[in-house]
C-alpha cells in the first residue's frame, strides 16, 4: 500500500472503525534513519492502534529503525517480505527475501532486540518456482525461531521475473488453503490471512481457520466496509457511524491540515470510495477529482461534493 495508507488515509479510516488495526505504507529503514522523521513517521495519536511497516535487509539498520519507530509510539513494527516491485528487489528487500529465510531471521532477531513493541512479518506463500508447501514451511519455521510469533501471509506467490507489481495482484491464483494449512500446522503462531478478501462476509470463513484477516485494496476502494468491524468482530455494542457522520467528522481534521498548507486533494483522494455503491457516488468522486487539486481548493469543495451525494445539487458551484 505504498503511497496509499498515509496519515491522512489512516485518520479517515479510524473514523469508520475504532478497533481495526491500521498499518502505515511501507517505508525503508533508510528513510527512517536519514529522512525527515516528522514526514516519514508522524501520525496523529487518534490513529492508534497503528503499526509501522518497514522494508529493508540490513539487520543493524532495521534494528535502529525499529527502535525509533517504537519510540515514536507505534504499536507494532512489521517487516514487509511481500512487495514484488523491481525497485524493492533492487534494494534487496520485499518478496525477494523469501529466498533468504536465514537473513530474515537475523533481521527479525535484531529488530526484536531493539524494539519495545512486537515485531511481525508480512510475506507471500512463496516466490517464482519455489514449492509453496516446502518453502513456506521452511521460511516460517526459521523466522519463528528468531522470535516472530505473528505472520501476515498474502495467499499468492510473487513472480519476481516477468510480471509487474500490478500483474502480481492477480497472477498466479490465490491459494487461501495454503495459509489455512499453515495455521493448522503451526497453531502456536498467530497467522493472519491476506489477499483477495473483499468483505466481512468473505472474511468470516477465514476467521474460523486463521487468527485474523488483512484487507488492503478492498478497504481502500470501499472504506465503509470497515464500519461493521467493531460490532461484528469486537463485540462493540454501538451503532456504526453513517457515511455522512464519517465525512462530517473528517472535516475538522481536513480544516486543520489545510491551515498547515496541506493540499486538499492529498486528503480527498482517500475518501473517493466512501459512498461506493450509493446513489450519486460517481458524481461525488467526479466533483472531487475535478476540483480538489486546484490551487486554493478548500473545504467548500468537499461541502459541494457532499451536497451532490445527498442530492442537494442546487448548492453546487464551480470551485474558484
Amino acid at each position: 500500500m505504498m503511497e496509499w495508507t498515509d496519515r491522512h488515509c489512516r485518520s479517515f479510516l479510524r473514523l469508520i472503525s475504532r478497533r481495526a488495526f491500521l498499518y502505515t505504507e511501507m517505508v525503508t529503514a533508510e528513510a527512517v534513519l536519514y529522512g525527515d522523521r516528522t514526514r516519514v513517521l508522524g501520525f496523529d495519536p487518534a490513529e492508534q492502534a497503528v503499526g509501522l511497516q518497514l522494508g529493508g535487509s540490513d539487520p543493524e539498520k532495521l534494528a535502529e529503525a525499529s527502535r525509533i519507530g517504537a519510540d515514536w509510539g507505534y504499536a507494532e513494527i512489521n517487516l514487509n517480505i511481500g512487495c514484488p516491485s523491481d525497485r524493492v528487489q533492487s534494494g534487496r528487500f520485499g518478496a525477494c527475501l523469501m529466498a533468504e529465510p536465514a537473513l530474515v531471521a537475523t533481521c527479525v532477531a535484531a529488530m526484536g532486540a531493539a524494539a519495545s513493541v512486537p515485531v511481525t512479518v508480512k510475506c507471500r506463500i512463496g516466490i517464482d518456482d519455489q514449492d509453496a508447501e516446502e518453502s513456506l514451511d521452511r521460511f516460517i519455521d526459521e523466522v519463528a525461531k528468531a522470535g516472530c510469533t505473528t505472520f501476515i501471509v498474502h495467499a499468492r506467490k510473487a513472480w519476481l521475473q516477468g510480471l509487474s507489481p500490478k500483474q502480481n495482484r492477480d497472477v498466479p491464483p490465490l491459494d487461501h488453503d495454503r495459509v489455512h494449512c499453515l495455521k493448522a500446522r503451526r497453531p502456536d503462531l498467530e497467522i493472519v490471512i491476506n489477499g483477495g478478501i473483499a468483505s466481512l462476509v468473505e472474511a468470516q470463513p477465514h476467521l474460523e481457520l486463521t487468527d485474523g484477516v488483512m484487507l488492503g485494496r478492498a478497504a481502500y476502494a470501499d472504506p465503509y466496509l470497515l464500519a461493521e468491524v467493531d460490532r461484528a468482530l469486537y463485540g462493540v455494542d454501538a451503532p456504526a457511524p453513517t457515511r455522512d457522520q464519517v465525512l462530517d467528522a473528517f472535516k475538522p481534521y481536513m480544516e486543520l491540515e489545510l491551515a498547515r498548507g496541506v493540499r486538499l486533494n492529498s486528503m480527498t483522494r482517500h475518501i473517493l470510495g466512501l459512498f461506493h455503491g450509493q446513489p450519486r457516488a460517481r458524481a461525488f468522486r467526479r466533483h472531487l477529482a475535478e476540483n480538489a487539486h486546484l490551487d486554493g481548493a478548500g473545504l467548500a469543495v468537499l461541502e459541494q461534493a457532499h451536497g451532490i451525494v445527498k442530492g442537494n445539487t442546487h448548492q453546487v458551484v464551480a470551485a474558484e
